[in-house]
């Protein structure tokens, strides 16, 4: 009885989460966790079989964390989440669960609105874009490697309208980072005075998806040691 019940559970396994899960399944939206519903789907090649792999975008249903807002309405707060599955001829394996690491797109943005994320497949890799109109963007890109998902690049800009103050570029391949500030402090658009600086850096371990918790609190230079 012992030998058997082993064997049941090696085959089924558990998730990051303590919770049994199959590895593989008929569909990507079968490693969707109960509660939780998909709220966009992403395809693209992302481990190099020439094979489509499925991002699926998925967001939590507790409804405890709807609130009601004075001029919005109610809002759904529920954080969001990332779900990897790769294609595997008939089937498909569970390369990656992360279930709250992005924020609800109805959080308070102050006097502006709440940045608006973006995920897509681009030349093999995975792409999170932050857009926030008027205040800038910031940009992580991922490539499935040593069996994760690490961060290779990092790209951001900070904007006061259509001037760009600050832009920093992270290789995490080549280990340097570009930073690029604007001098002209009565630029008003296309007439910037950038001073341009490279650094080389290390980082004590590769920065992986999956162990990422919030990605508002992520702060990718902060993690770097410069080379002196």
């Amino acid at each position: 009885m012992k030998k058997l019940f082993f064997i049941i559970f090696i085959a089924i396994g558990t998730n990051a989460y303590g919770q049994s899960k199959t590895n593989t399944a008929q569909a990507p939206s079968d490693f969707v966790p109960a509660g939780y519903v998909v709220e966009e789907e992403i395809r693209g090649d992302l481990n190099k079989d020439n094979q489509a792999d499925y991002v699926l975008i998925i967001k939590n249903t507790d409804k405890s964390k709807f609130v009601k807002d004075k001029y919005r309405g109610v809002l759904d707060r529920n954080r969001r989440g990332l779900i990897i599955a790769f294609k595997n001829q008939n089937q498909f394996e569970l390369a990656l669960e992360n279930r709250n690491c992005f924020s609800s797109e109805n959080e308070d943005g102050g006097a502006y609105y709440a940045p608006e994320l973006y995920v897509s497949v681009n030349k093999g890799n995975l792409e999170i874009n932050y857009a926030h109109g008027r205040y800038g963007y910031w940009t992580y890109k991922f490539r499935y490697q040593n069996s994760n998902f690490e961060l290779i690049g990092y790209d951001s800009s900070e904007d006061r309208g259509p001037v760009v103050e600050r832009s920093v570029s992270i290789n995490l391949i080549s280990k340097k980072i570009r930073i690029r500030k604007n001098m002209n402090e009565l630029a008003q658009g296309d007439d910037e005075q950038f001073k341009e600086t490279w650094t080389s850096f290390t980082l004590s371990k590769p920065i992986r998806l999956g162990e990422i918790a919030n990605f508002d609190e992520l702060d990718v230079e902060s993690l770097l040691r410069p080379v002196k």
